[in-house]
């Protein structure tokens, strides 16, 4: 097959390095890409808003599968245009990514589906809801209704700072997404990234994550797109698990499919698991990012063919299988980062870190300059390691990024610590 990724990241790359061993792969294209995506997909350098362009570069190549991997495609509609040529893709419709493109809409949807979700209220000025919060508690969570690259969430500690993130909202912090927004009561728990394939009509449940939002050591500092993850995620028992399915996954398949917008791609759900079992914090209507990079890493079936299936409605006719070993990755940032980064700086020692015993890094956010790489964003490499235990992936990760020679970038050096302490008990 030929398959066009859509996207740059480290996502992307974890994706394209799962997809590179695919017996069934004859060529791999990437749009955009990024320097470490280009040494084993074809860079190609169409401008992915402009749909047009896309439709005539899958027909001129006869691509048989499109791969969308972040959400702002999906929510302006490829999936929908690229369907009028007749060319099949992983990823929802727009009316289906409405599940990631506005949190109020999901919101509603659990509501009116009985899906464990936290309590809320659904503003558009600061009148009313500022008067709403009046009548709440502190911890309390703000989030813009629409899509801000992960960091439209604020979790206030007090009803002033409460106050303060509304009206960031609706001055403009965060553009369109925050023309509208959703309160939420804090949920008291554990985090986890659930995620199921899903074909319109079945849900195949995939494994959990977890990451790490903050960007500072022991979960402080501000909000990230992502610092690291880790999978699997021992808070995902399999009764967990099961009631994830049960309760919040396949109901949400039964609503959309109601709704008249049935939904095909990966749903990932961000839960919190609470003393009342899993509830829904939000979705993402594609693979997070650092997540895929450790289910990538611990993925021992083909993806391509999960891919296919889910786009074509069979996925009844797939089974994948695990590697029981945890995966963990260590996301690597350039300084500024997440606020401007600074790029353009050099990054040296990849390919000795990489000699490092179950080591694989992704590009998130570089550019190839010779036969070199430098820093081309916030997020810029991922250290990703397999290991029998939570604290040997993480040993190894952080054994490899002791040999990349990189002032100009920072990580935390805590990736897993809860889950390494629990492993110590």
């Amino acid at each position: 097959m030929n398959v066009l990724l859509i996207g740059s990241g480290g996502r992307e790359h974890a994706l394209a390095w799962k997809l590179r061993s695919s017996p069934f792969l004859k060529k791999l294209y990437c749009a955009p890409g990024n320097g470490g995506i280009g040494d084993i997909a074809e860079l190609v350098s169409i401008p992915v808003a402009d749909h047009t362009s896309v439709m005539r570069f899958c027909k001129d190549n006869a691509i048989d599968l499109v791969v969308i991997g972040p959400e702002a495609p999906l929510v302006a509609g490829l999936v929908d245009d690229l369907a009028t040529t007749g060319v099949k893709c992983f990823g929802p419709t727009q009316a289906a990514a409405r599940l990631e493109g506005s949190k109020g809409y999901t919101k509603d949807l659990a509501r009116e589906y009985s899906i464990p979700t936290a309590a809320y209220g659904r503003f558009t000025d600061v009148e009313s809801a500022k008067a709403y919060l009046a009548t709440q508690d502190a911890p309390i969570v703000v989030k813009a209704d629409g899509l801000a690259a992960g960091k439209g969430v604020t979790i206030c500690e007090t009803i002033e700072d409460a106050h303060a993130a509304v009206e960031a909202c609706f001055s403009g912090a965060f553009g369109r997404a925050g023309a509208e927004i959703v309160i939420e009561e804090f949920l008291e728990g554990e985090e986890a990234s659930f995620f199921a394939l899903v074909d319109g009509e079945r849900a195949l449940p995939l494994t959990a994550a977890q990451d790490h939002k903050r960007v500072g050591d022991g979960d402080t500092g501000l909000n990230t797109g992502g610092m690291g993850a880790y999978s699997p995620a021992h808070v995902m028992t399999p009764q967990m698990v099961k009631r994830t399915m049960d309760e919040i996954i396949t109901p949400t398949v039964a609503a959309m499919a109601a709704r008249g917008a049935p939904f095909t791609g990966v749903l990932f759900a961000g839960l919190m698991i609470t003393e009342d079992g899993p509830k829904l914090i939000e979705y993402n209507v594609r693979f997070g990012d650092p997540e895929t990079q450790v289910l990538m890493m611990r993925l021992r079936s083909d993806l391509l063919p999960a891919l296919v299936a889910t786009a074509e409605g069979t996925l009844d006719k797939i089974k994948l299988e695990w590697n029981d070993e945890t995966a963990l990755t260590v996301v690597m940032a350039a300084n500024g980062y997440p606020g401007t980064p600074e790029t353009g700086t050099e990054i040296k020692g990849l390919d000795a870190a990489l000699t490092t015993e179950g080591v694989e890094i992704f590009h998130a956010g570089t550019k190839k300059v010779g036969d070199g790489f430098v820093a081309n964003g916030g997020r810029v490499l991922n250290v990703t390691a397999l290991g029998n235990t939570v604290a040997e992936a993480q040993a190894r990760a952080y054994r490899a990024i002791a040999k990349i020679d990189w002032p100009g970038g920072f990580c935390r050096s805590d990736i897993g610590w809860r889950a390494v302490a629990r492993e110590q008990e």
